[in-house]
C-alpha cells in the first residue's frame, strides 16, 4: 500500500463558495474558535496520503482566510460556478482543466472536503484514501453511516395521495419490522475520494462501483441551520470526540508570549466567563451562561496575589452580581477600552507589559495589542484569532478563564522552582 500512495497523486478540494441563504458567510464565520472552512483544511493537511489541499471559491476574503491556515488557492472560481445550483461536478472539472491548463497534468485522485462537516474523526481522511487505493477498479469512496430512518417506511406524495418511495420486491415493507428490511446508508458529506478517470470518463464524482467507508453516529452533523450550528459548537465545546481541529498558536506559554511577571488580568465579560448567549425573560430581565469552572480560577488567581478585573461597555446588572459572586472588581459603560486601560494600570502603578487581556470580539483588539500578552478564547472572531499572543482551547463560558489560570499558575511554579534552583 505505501508504495502505491507514493506513486499516486492525491489533492484534496475544498468548495467553499461566498455565497450562503441559510447561514450567512458560513464558511468563514468562527465556529469553536475558527472559521468553518478551517476545519476542512485541517483534516486535508493532516492527511499523510493528500499532497495538496486546495480551496476552490469565488470571494477573496475566503481565499485569504484559507491561505492564513495553510491551504492554496491557486485560482478564483468564476461567479457562474458559485450559484446555489451549480453542482459538485461541475466545481471539480473546474478545477481539473485549472490543472491541465496551468500544470500540464492532472491529480490521480481527488478528496472532496465539504466545508459543512467539520466534525471528523482522526485519521478519516487516510481512512478512505487508502480504501479506494485498495480497490483501483472501483470508481469512488463515500463515507456513510447507517441511517436511523429507513426509506423502506418513506413515501413520496403524487395527486395528493401517498405512494412508496422505493419500488421492491418486499412485500408492504413501511409495515414490516424495521429488523427485517434491508440496511440502509446515508451519505455523511465528510469525505469523498475518487479517480480524476471518474469524472473525466464518467462524467460523475461517484460512477457506479462506491465504496463505503463508515463514519460514526457520533460525528455527523451536516450544517445547514444554525440550530445545527449550535450542536456542532457544543460537540467541541465538550471536547469528548477525538476529532481533527484546527492548528492553533501555542497555549502553552512555552513560546514566552505570558509575561514574566503578571500584575493583572483583565476580562471581557460577554464571550470570555459567558458563552456569549443571553436568556431574556419575558419581563426584560436577563440571564447568561457562565463556568462555575472560571470561578475556581478566578479564585486561584486572586489567592496567588493576581488582580482580576472585568472591563464590558455597557452597564448590565448580571454583570455586576456575576463579578461580586466572584469577588473582582467590575468597570461598566467603558466606551474607549484602550484609554480605560491606560488610564488604570498608570494610576495603579502597574505596567501595561505584565497586563494579560482576555477577549473574543473586534471591540477588545486595540487592548490585547497594547498589553503584554493579548489572549483570545477558542470562539474568538477571527480576526482577534490572528493578533492574539495566546488562543485558548476552550470557548468562552466553558472553561476558558480557567484555563488561563491554569496556565498562569503553572508558568509561576516554572519560575519559583528555576528560582530556587538558582
Amino acid at each position: 500500500m505505501d508504495s502505491l500512495v507514493k506513486q499516486v497523486n492525491v489533492v484534496a478540494v475544498i468548495p467553499a463558495r461566498g455565497g450562503s441563504k441559510s447561514i450567512p458567510r458560513k464558511n468563514i464565520k468562527p465556529l469553536a474558535g475558527h472559521p468553518l472552512l478551517a476545519y476542512s483544511i485541517a483534516a486535508g493537511l493532516n492527511a499523510h496520503t493528500v499532497d495538496r489541499v486546495i480551496v476552490s471559491t469565488d470571494d477573496k476574503e475566503i481565499a485569504e482566510i484559507a491561505r492564513q491556515y495553510g491551504a492554496e488557492v491557486p485560482f478564483l472560481r468564476p461567479a457562474h460556478l458559485a450559484s446555489d445550483a451549480v453542482r459538485d461536478i461541475s466545481v471539480f472539472e473546474h478545477a481539473l482543466a485549472w490543472f491541465r491548463e496551468q500544470e500540464g497534468s492532472v491529480p490521480d485522485v481527488f478528496v472532496q472536503l465539504r466545508p459543512t462537516s467539520p466534525i471528523r474523526p482522526a485519521g478519516l481522511v487516510d481512512r478512505a484514501v487508502n480504501v479506494l487505493l485498495s480497490s483501483p477498479g472501483d470508481d469512488s469512496v463515500r463515507s456513510v453511516v447507517e441511517s436511523k430512518q429507513t426509506p423502506y417506511k418513506m413515501w413520496q406524495l403524487e395527486d395528493n395521495r401517498l405512494l412508496p418511495l422505493l419500488e421492491t420486491d418486499l412485500f408492504e415493507p413501511y409495515n414490516m419490522p424495521r429488523q427485517e428490511l434491508p440496511r440502509a446508508y446515508w451519505q455523511t458529506g465528510h469525505v469523498d475520494v475518487f479517480w480524476a478517470r471518474t469524472i473525466v470518463e464518467r462524467k460523475s464524482l461517484t460512477g457506479s462501483r462506491v465504496l463505503p467507508c463508515f463514519v460514526s453516529l457520533d460525528y455527523c452533523v451536516d450544517i445547514d441551520t444554525l440550530r445545527d450550528w449550535q450542536q456542532a459548537e457544543r460537540l467541541i465545546a465538550t471536547a469528548e470526540l477525538e476529532m481533527t481541529k484546527p492548528a492553533i498558536k501555542p497555549s502553552t506559554g512555552s513560546d514566552g508570549s505570558l509575561p514574566e511577571s503578571v500584575a493583572l488580568i483583565v476580562l471581557d465579560f460577554d464571550g470570555v466567563l459567558t458563552d456569549n448567549r443571553v436568556l431574556v425573560h419575558q419581563d426584560g430581565t436577563e440571564a447568561v451562561f457562565a463556568s462555575r469552572a472560571d470561578g475556581l480560577g478566578i479564585s486561584q488567581l486572586r489567592r496567588n496575589g493576581m488582580r482580576v478585573v472585568v472591563l464590558s461597555a455597557e452597564t448590565n446588572p448580571v454583570v455586576t452580581a456575576r463579578c461580586a459572586k466572584l469577588q473582582i472588581e467590575c468597570c461598566q459603560s467603558i466606551g474607549n477600552k484602550v484609554m480605560w486601560l491606560k488610564d488604570f494600570v498608570t494610576r495603579q502603578e502597574i505596567s501595561l507589559d505584565s497586563v494579560v487581556y482576555v477577549g473574543n470580539d473586534l471591540p477588545d483588539l486595540g487592548c490585547m495589542q497594547v498589553v503584554g500578552c493579548g489572549v483570545a478564547v477558542a470562539d474568538a472572531h477571527p480576526a482577534v484569532l490572528r493578533h492574539a499572543d495566546i488562543v485558548l482551547a476552550r470557548p468562552g463560558g466553558y472553561g476558558a478563564v480557567r484555563e488561563l489560570s491554569d496556565m498562569i499558575l503553572s508558568q509561576r511554579g516554572q519560575n519559583d522552582q528555576r528560582n530556587q534552583d538558582w
